[in-house]
């Protein structure tokens, strides 16, 4: 499990196969339920398969992804990372947090540090974000860490209302 970096208070690692009941737990937590969408990821095979296809898959692809966020301790509380998506010009940035660990500033610490990590290791100049235009919490973090709402977009699969944020 390779590590990416450190703040004061986390950890940000690659992903492993073992982390299977954990991305069970955090992506059919409420806040992942209602804002980024229901998986069908109940068990461990399936969440083998998300892991193997999406994660570890593009650290292979795209020398980036999302990865584990944990406490000093080792206790997983969340993801975050960048992504490549097909429908955006820029890699954007991704974060979702288990319930109990929201709201103590992990999430700033983290997206702060990956988006600096992703401009000044990956030499990423531009980093995009998106998030439904209910996800308030989310929009006030994208604004926090000096992402600037673009336009509105719409999701190429489902044809969902997007709001656009980005570094420029």
């Amino acid at each position: 499990m390779s590590s990416i970096l450190e703040t004061e208070r986390l950890t940000l690692r690659q992903f492993a196969l073992e982390d299977a009941k954990f991305i069970i737990e955090l992506v059919n937590s409420p806040g992942w339920l209602e804002f980024i969408g229901d998986r069908n990821i109940r068990t461990e095979e399936a969440a083998v398969g998300y892991l193997r296809n999406g994660p570890i898959k593009s650290y292979r692809e795209n020398g980036f992804g999302l990865w584990m966020v944990e406490m000093k301790d080792r206790t997983p509380i969340g993801m975050c990372g960048i992504l490549k998506r097909d429908n955006l010009e820029n890699p954007d940035i991704g974060f979702a947090f288990l319930p109990e660990f929201m709201g103590m500033g992990y999430a700033f610490e983290i997206a702060s540090a990956t988006i600096n990590y992703a401009k000044d290791k990956l030499n990423l100049k531009t980093i995009c974000a998106i998030t439904a235009p209910a996800n308030e919490k989310s929009i006030r973090l994208l604004e926090k860490t000096g992402l600037t709402f673009i336009k509105t977009i719409f999701a190429p699969t489902d044809n969902e209302e997007l709001l656009l944020f980005s570094t420029r």
